[in-house]
């Protein structure tokens, strides 16, 4: 009996494609919401922030899920914290 057969094979064929799969897209992708989930919770007043739609302002206000920011003289939005895709200064930093 031969004990790396052609069912066997397969099956180890796939069980790598998985592997790869896993390490390739799957883990990077959780990497990465894990970090703009750190990101999300770090934020505070103050705050330079660039959103998903390339708008750039500061933040004024912080509510539950969303944040108030402004984008211009006496221009305020109110929008939703995974809207936020990068902090690019910090209120520290200013």
């Amino acid at each position: 009996m031969d004990f790396f057969g052609p069912q066997t094979a397969s099956i180890i064929y796939i069980v790598a494609l998985f592997a790869i799969l896993y390490f390739l897209m799957i883990r990077p992708q959780q990497k990465r919401q894990k970090q703009h989930t750190t990101m999300i919770n770090a934020l505070k007043v103050g705050d330079h922030i660039v959103t998903v739609g390339g708008l750039l302002g500061s933040i004024i206000k912080m509510k539950d899920t969303t944040v108030i920011i402004r984008v211009a003289d006496k221009v305020h939005i109110e929008i939703l914290k995974n809207a936020i895709s990068q902090v690019t200064e910090s209120s520290e930093e200013a």
